[in-house]
């Protein structure tokens, strides 16, 4: 079995043969638009639609910018960076002063519907060509689709969608933004779809799995407040999908826990193919992780890196005494330097606390491109904590609570945190609640989950310089506003 890692770079090959895909090109149309290869000479074996599947992993990982900007956006971190005008729009998404006019929401909506419409492609010729084991691949296909489609929701609420094939040049015109929930309805089906084709067992490592589309309905549900479909769900992954907490929290995070016994889904990247300012979107590595490394230090085990996404000392203090995750998580820069000998500088806004999690860690100095720009720390974009979490919030939440259940998952987190039972929650009901959401803090900081857990919660305005009505989303680019010449309207008060 190929390591899905190992083979990602592969979709940067096909996708230039088949997709445009370019930050600065005009629409999001045009971001995917096939020029080389038609439905007569493609997808005519399974390679055509092997290959076609990796290309539509690809852009997955380009959420980099997804991950830093809602960390950014939301009240565990500030924006960092050289100054105050180093890559204005994550300084104005940090301080909620965000408009129409911003390049990463613009590489942002261009980026994901880029994957939408390579998702789709599969999807259209699904009939084309029959072989064994195709229906796992169209499962992953649909799963990718609903992937996409659920940033952007997330995101800008109401979108785009279509059901039946891919985006064409002149659909902006035509095809309207459809309401928040005609889109999860098409997400909750894509990924049904997926569960139905998909198993537990990954032909590769990397690529989504039956838990992967399951974790992910979940999730869906639980932005709907429907409690009950994802308990439902959510259980079925905790009984049925084989994950196990990692016991060594710190483990997950370095090069060798990737893809481990928690991984449920997980961003693949590598640094065997270079990158550079120019096209950043060309890296084959984790942009993210570099933008967050300690400015200008000289030290053991990390690299230096622009000192993006600093944590707060408001949310250094959220972790409790006996909490193992807090040195994971959270570099304190002067006691590291303190008694390592480490020396660094100061960017914007220091607050002295670093991005553990996803910080530059030292490696072979051979690895192709700028190394700030392609390394090859994976994003766990769902974990098997995050899972019995959203599990124990549905239990609680939903309208005949099942609390024991709630504090059961709570606590096989908290167990794994503190290394004993003595941390245990006991309480009920609305306390749990919020006993709930803060240890989904403690435990995905940095992962950039918080913004849209406050948002989908009703606890936006604990994010200084939130507008309530307003900084639920995002706005739509100006440029997509603009080419779709009135068909779409802003987002409310931008």
């Amino acid at each position: 079995m190929r390591n899905y890692n190992q083979i990602i770079k592969l979709g940067f090959i096909f996708m230039a043969s088949l997709f445009i895909l370019s930050a600065c090109s005009d629409d999001y149309l045009n971001n995917s638009k096939i020029y080389a290869e038609d439905s007569e000479s493609f997808f005519n074996s399974e390679t055509d639609y092997y290959n076609a599947l990796v290309a539509a992993y690809d852009p997955l990982q380009s959420t980099f910018r997804n991950v830093l900007m809602g960390e950014i956006a939301s009240n565990n971190t500030l924006c960092g960076g050289e100054t105050a005008t180093d890559v204005p729009g994550y300084q104005q998404i940090d301080d909620m002063t965000h408009t129409p006019v911003n390049d990463q929401l613009q590489d942002l909506w261009s980026l994901m519907y880029g994957g939408v419409n390579r998702a789709a492609y599969i999807i259209e010729f699904k009939d084309k060509t029959d072989f064994t084991g195709k229906n796992v691949i169209l499962g992953e296909a649909y799963f990718l689709r609903a992937y996409y489609n659920f940033e952007l929701v997330k995101w800008f609420g109401d979108i785009p969608i279509k059901a039946d094939g891919r985006f064409v040049l002149g659909d902006e015109k035509t095809i309207p933004r459809s309401p928040k929930a005609d889109v999860y309805a098409l997400i909750e089906a894509d990924l049904e779809y997926a569960i139905a084709n998909m198993t537990y067992t990954a032909p590769q490592v990397g690529r989504a799995t039956k838990g992967s589309a399951q974790a992910l309905l979940g999730k869906v549900y639980l932005y709907q407040d429907k409690f009950d479909e994802a308990a439902s769900i959510l259980e079925n992954v905790i009984n049925n999908g084989g994950y196990v907490l990692e016991s060594d929290y710190n483990k997950i995070f370095e090069f060798d826990g990737e893809n481990g016994t928690g991984a449920v889904f997980e961003v693949q990247y590598t640094d065997t193919q270079g990158a550079s300012f120019d096209c950043l979107q060309c890296s084959e590595g984790n942009v993210a992780v570099g933008y967050q490394g300690v400015r200008g230090y000289e030290g053991s085990l990390f690299t230096s890196g622009f000192s993006f996404n600093v944590p707060t000392q408001e949310v250094v203090d959220e972790f409790e005494d006996g909490d193992n995750r807090k040195e994971v998580a959270i570099l304190d820069i002067d006691a590291w330097a303190a008694s390592t000998g480490a020396k660094f500088t100061t960017g914007y806004e220091h607050t002295g606390y670093f991005n553990r999690k996803y910080l530059p860690r030292k490696r072979n100095e051979e690895a192709a491109g700028d190394l700030n720009l392609t390394n090859p720390n994976n994003y766990r974009a769902i974990r098997f904590a995050d899972v019995l979490l959203m599990a124990a919030e549905a239990f609680n939440r939903k309208p005949s609570p099942d609390d024991a259940k709630a504090k059961t998952y709570l606590n096989r987190v908290r167990e794994r945190a503190f290394g004993d039972a003595d941390h245990n929650i006991v309480t009920t009901g609305s306390n749990l609640t919020a006993a709930i959401y803060k240890e989904r803090r403690v435990e995905l900081v940095g992962e950039g989950h918080q913004f849209f857990d406050l948002v989908r919660t009703g606890r936006g305005s604990q994010i200084p310089g939130f507008t309530t009505g307003k900084n639920e989303v995002f706005p739509i680019p100006i440029e997509e506003i603009q080419f779709a010449q009135g068909n779409w309207e802003q987002n409310d008060k931008y």
